[in-house]
């Protein structure tokens, strides 16, 4: 197909277009909140834990309105994959990261519960409006729920008031608000029109596409993002950014499709690709949970927990193999 080159430079365009302009819509939003006066618990837990997903939801909407909602749902299922098995491996070959105690009572249960939900919309290889209102809607009453927890315990948001919010006034803030949004708009049409392009040529599933293509160039800021955190020593939010980034990736980009236009798709996204995305979750809560326990019964004691090396090549090894799976 002459037209295929064409569908891989708006491939690599679409993904640099996203990664670019995610920061600049999360970060334009946020100068707003907070010069509205919204606090930085609420912009954490709001708009920059949401805006780590922002390119997947923008990308599932576009694939929706192109009656692709396969590649929405593989783009959900693929980029939580990518997250665990790609960007926390790497970021913790890098640098350990240090597992602190509200991920084993509030994000590892809440990531659990979402998956498992999950689980339940996509047995029948479906997702009717009805799960996808459903999906949506739960994250009203979790966001409620975490923002109580971190109130009550202000010792577990020092992270999210850490978060770097820029100081922009209203004018400048609206502007890349505006740009930022546009250009998302932009770069998911281009990058949906592409992927649609190569899985016809192919003769693939966009399914598969949003497995794989898709899943792995939306989750490129987490990486980026992860990497550069853990290179300057600053990795102490890495984990907790990545388990809430799939938390939503569920709740919000999964729902999007239901809302639009309900897919139904191949069982495999069930036997194969969901319960992928569920057994790694298992394997990182479960490294999470015994190496907590484990360093709290040493000499080390509470607070030495890490999220190390070896934890993130079994990580790495697992989603490695999923792909071999996905091929063969």
């Amino acid at each position: 197909m002459p037209e295929l080159w064409l569908a891989w430079l708006a491939i690599l365009g679409g993904f640099i277009g996203l990664v670019w302009s995610a920061d600049r819509f999360v970060g334009g939003s946020a100068a707003l909140a907070s010069n509205f006066g919204l606090s930085k618990l609420i912009i954490g837990l709001t708009i920059v834990s949401l805006g780590t997903s922002a390119p997947e939801i923008v990308v599932s909407i576009s694939a929706s309105l192109k009656d692709a909602g396969e590649l929405a749902i593989g783009n959900a299922l693929g980029s939580n994959l990518a997250n665990i098995g790609l960007v926390l491996a790497i970021t913790a070959l890098i640098a350990p990261m240090p597992i602190q105690r509200h991920l084993l009572t509030q994000e590892i249960p809440i990531l659990l519960a979402v998956t498992l939900l999950a689980g339940v919309v996509l047995w029948d290889a479906s997702v009717s409006l009805t799960e996808g209102i459903v999906l949506l809607a739960t994250i009203v009453p979790l966001l409620y729920f975490m923002a109580r927890s971190k109130k009550a315990h202000p010792e577990e948001a020092e992270e999210i008031d850490e978060e770097e919010i820029p100081e922009l006034n209203n004018q400048t803030a609206t502007l890349w608000f505006i740009i930022g949004l546009g250009t998302l708009v932009a770069s998911s049409e281009i990058l949906v029109w592409g992927a649609k392009l190569v899985a016809t040529d192919f003769g693939i599933s966009p399914l598969i596409i949003g497995l794989t293509i898709v899943a792995v160039g939306t989750s490129l800021p987490e990486l980026a993002a992860s990497v550069m955190s853990a290179i300057r020593g600053h990795h102490e939010m890495a984990l907790g950014n990545i388990i809430g980034s799939n938390i939503f990736n569920i709740l919000t980009v999964m729902a999007v499709p239901g809302l639009i236009s309900p897919p139904v798709m191949e069982s495999l996204v069930f036997s194969r690709d969901y319960l992928a995305m569920a057994g790694i979750t298992l394997l990182l809560s479960a490294c999470i949970v015994i190496d907590y326990l484990l360093r709290n019964k040493s000499q080390d004691g509470p607070g030495h927990a890490r999220l190390g090396r070896r934890i993130g090549t079994l990580l790495l090894i697992a989603y490695i193999g999923y792909y071999g799976v996905l091929f063969t």
